[in-house]
């Protein structure tokens, strides 16, 4: 049997290299998506809307692959935090975070374009903050610079010194890409995997 190839809806890094951990070839795709949050949508389920809409985005312009659509929302409270941009948003977004839960929601998606069947998953992982000094966040940005990471910080690098603790069932979804789920999926599709 020949399986199909794996398209990695993201140009993401990160997600590139977690997928890596698993799989050595695939491609990767940009999907065409609007990306803003719907009226009254709850973090969560947007997370599972666009790591769908990212898949099924890309999936029509390939034959026969698994595409995989992945989208990450971080919540402090009912406020979403966006991927900061700039030093002075990511120090606001570590200040506001000190001493709270930071709630992220990663949403998985895997269109078998053999069949056009969908399945999904979602990742809640809780990311409890220390309380943290200006000087510390100062020193933390001046050392990574997360400005493209949802929260302003990478939990893979020095950004776990930030925290408390994390609770999660599966610690890669933090990073972007719930690998354990993934796993379950491909095997799934008839992937032999470790």
């Amino acid at each position: 049997m020949t399986l199909p190839r794996i398209v990695l809806a993201s140009t993401s890094r990160y997600r590139a290299g977690l997928l890596r951990r698993l799989v050595a070839d695939f491609t990767q795709a940009a999907p065409a998506v609007d990306e803003e949050t719907l009226p009254n949508e709850a973090p969560r389920d947007r997370a599972v809307r666009l790591a769908e809409a990212k898949a099924r985005a890309v999936a029509p312009t390939l034959d026969a692959a698994l595409v995989i659509g992945s989208d990450q929302v971080a919540a402090l409270g009912a406020q979403v935090l966006h991927k900061p941009g700039t030093i002075k948003n990511a120090h606001e977004q570590l200040r506001a975070s000190s001493g709270r839960t930071v709630d992220f929601y990663t949403g998985l998606c895997m269109v078998d374009g053999r069949t056009g069947h969908a399945i999904s998953h979602l990742d809640h992982t809780r990311v409890v903050f220390r309380r943290l000094t200006d000087a510390e966040i100062d020193r933390y940005l001046a050392a990574e610079k997360p400005l493209d990471c949802a929260g302003s910080f990478k939990a893979e690098a020095a950004g776990i010194a930030l925290f408390e603790r994390i609770d999660s069932s599966d610690p890669t979804a933090l990073i972007g890409l719930p690998l354990i789920a993934l796993a379950r999926l491909l095997r799934a599709a008839g992937f032999a995997l470790p």
